[in-house]
């Protein structure tokens, strides 16, 4: 983990010019997933990885030292995240509930632990027992200190006008590094942004970021993504206002010399941070489909539109707006954004066009605005009134 963190703070890349860390562009939170804990039933209850007085039993030969660890974090201006509700040796402490709790040992003892540990951030998964979010945010208010929450519940705890009790949360279940993966978890996040679901403070989360990863766990349908595939499925977490979590090996110089351009474009960064009201979806697709494969181990095919377009307002009175065509065609295609149809959106004496990617003008435009994309390919626009 130390050793992710000084990756997080290394500042031998550059960005304009300057050198810059990954911290310096926003990613500095530092997160502990499962597997920390050992598993083995206490002797009362039969907890798989907690004590009987509910406190949580870290892998001494894993993690000898958790307060070393987030002090290290700190001392190089990271936030530390840990992981509880684990999928490994899920434990059965709670009543599995996601409202009304009965049984609050286990998450007691996992809140005083995680604030005697020094940890700032927490993802609180679904797989145990202990699933009542408002058990949870109570609990960390009352220890006095301010924790980021992740419901990772994959999309089964969901907010509503009124209730959010956590930062973000996910959508959708597990993403894999591949292309069908990523436009299915993306779709999933629509319907919360159409009804104004996803706002500051309370973010749908379509799981982390694929970029970088090669080869995962899943095989044949976890086979990493292309250079093209890499910019869609960035441009695409920025435009609906996705939390930005990388999982690729920060340390591995191959991989983050060819991701960086991406990871570390500024103006992307900024669409992803900015909100003038609505987080970012969908608004215009294709009639036709096209197949793709098996998504989350399922053996049954994909369906998707041949080309997506999604938008971002980035000024309140609608004259900036961001947009992403996203080519999930098989073949490359030539696609035409016609400027009336984005939502709101008007440029009655043209229109001008700065490309995200790219970083430059495009130059102004009466109309519309066309581009030819190679498969799984995406054009990141920012489209301006005059």
């Amino acid at each position: 983990m130390m050793k992710i963190m000084d990756g997080m703070v290394s500042r031998k890349r550059q960005v304009d010019g300057k050198n810059t860390s990954l911290c310096d562009l926003g990613y500095c939170d530092v997160g502990l997933d499962d597997n920390w804990q050992i598993c083995a039933k206490s002797p009362e209850h039969g907890y798989t990885y907690h004590s009987d007085a509910g406190f949580p039993a870290v892998n001494p030969g894993r993690f000898p030292d958790m307060i070393a660890m987030t002090t290290y974090a700190h001392k190089l201006n990271l936030t530390a995240g840990w992981y509880l509700n684990n999928c490994i040796c899920q434990d059965h402490c709670g009543n599995g509930k996601d409202r009304g709790e009965t049984d609050e040992s286990c998450y007691v003892g996992d809140v005083d632990a995680l604030v005697q540990f020094g940890f700032d951030s927490v993802k609180l998964d679904g797989c145990g027992k202990q699933r009542d979010l408002n058990v949870w945010a109570t609990l960390f208010k009352e220890a006095g200190k301010s924790i980021m929450i992740e419901n990772c519940h994959w999309g089964g705890t969901v907010p509503n006008e009124t209730w959010c009790p956590f930062n973000f949360y996910r959508t959708s279940g597990d993403v894999q590094a591949s292309y069908a993966s990523v436009v299915s978890n993306l779709a999933s996040t629509y319907q919360w942004a159409s009804q104004n679901l996803s706002t500051p403070g309370c973010w749908a989360y379509p799981d982390m970021l694929e970029v970088g990863c090669q080869h995962g766990p899943h095989g044949a349908e976890d086979p990493g993504l292309s250079e093209e595939e890499t910019r869609t499925h960035f441009g695409a977490w920025c435009i609906v206002s996705s939390p930005l979590t990388l999982s690729h090996d920060v340390n591995n110089d191959t991989i983050m010399d060819q991701i960086w351009k991406v990871i570390a474009n500024p103006e992307a960064i900024a669409i992803n941070q900015a909100y003038a009201g609505f987080s970012g979806g969908p608004f215009q697709t294709s009639d036709d489909f096209v197949i793709l494969p098996s998504v989350h181990g399922e053996n049954e095919t994909f369906k998707v539109p041949g080309w997506t377009y999604l938008y971002k307002p980035l000024k309140q009175d609608n004259t900036k707006i961001a947009v992403l065509l996203m080519n999930s065609d098989l073949s490359t295609k030539t696609l035409k954004l016609d400027f009336a149809t984005i939502p709101g959106f008007k440029c009655e004496k043209g229109c001008q066009v700065r490309d995200i990617w790219a970083r430059q003008d495009l130059g102004g435009f009466d109309d519309s605005f066309s581009v030819a994309l190679k498969s799984h390919d995406s054009a990141f626009l920012v489209v301006s009134s005059s």
